[in-house]
């Protein structure tokens, strides 16, 4: 399950995504912001000029997690979780491992000078006999609109490339229009369809971001 739930006001799949493609074209300087730090991920520029690091999730990040969680609005933590309730530490423990091929997870990571917290989290999963992976990505909503969904998205599906995951799934309410917009842009849309007001999406990584 994941990204968002939305009710929407468009008449057909096709016409929605469409619809939201038109826009900026930021990705396409995404290569350029993300430098290679050995040991240490990579390290993101994002558009006000902060910087925060890539890594893939360690099962020591639960109780970064839990403080993830705890920080992020009401709105945010239901687009994200379905229900507005906080993230427990036994869930914070099986979110925070992976096996690195069925399941993944990418931190991104700032550090405030005397410690390091977690400001954004994507990840894929494989559930039951289903051979795509469904991904789910949030973003603290202080750091929203820097680019950095955008960031985390490519590079989950990236990863999910490296172990042979072409195409990815996600479940989105229509009421969460940064979502929707972030996808649109991010990814190509394969399939698309709705049932009472959930979108259901089949998408890859976009080769060219922003064409």
């Amino acid at each position: 399950m994941l990204i968002t739930c939305i009710y929407i006001y468009y008449e057909s799949a096709e016409g929605f995504w469409a619809s939201e493609r038109s826009g900026g074209r930021w990705m396409m300087n995404l290569t350029s912001q993300i430098a290679s730090s050995p040991d240490l991920g990579e390290v993101v520029a994002l558009r006000n000029g902060a910087t925060v690091q890539l890594r893939p999730i360690r099962p020591d990040d639960a109780p970064a997690l839990i403080e993830l969680c705890g920080r992020l609005s009401p709105q945010t933590l239901y687009q994200r979780f379905f229900t507005v309730r906080r993230l427990r530490p036994e869930e914070a423990a099986a979110l925070s491992r992976v096996d690195g091929h069925e399941r993944m997870a990418i931190v991104a990571e700032r550090d405030t000078g005397q410690r390091s917290e977690l400001v954004g989290v994507a990840r894929y999963a494989l559930a039951g006999e289903d051979h795509t992976p469904d991904v789910g990505l949030v973003v603290e909503d202080t750091w929203q609109g820097l680019g950095l969904g955008s960031i985390l998205l490519t590079e989950i599906m990236r990863r999910g490339e490296e172990q042979g995951f072409s195409t990815f799934h996600a479940e989105i309410l229509a009421d969460n229009a940064r979502m929707r917009r972030l996808l649109a842009r991010s990814a190509d849309i394969l399939e698309g369809s709705m049932d009472h007001g959930v979108i259901t999406v089949v998408f890859r990584r976009q080769l060219t971001p922003g064409a």
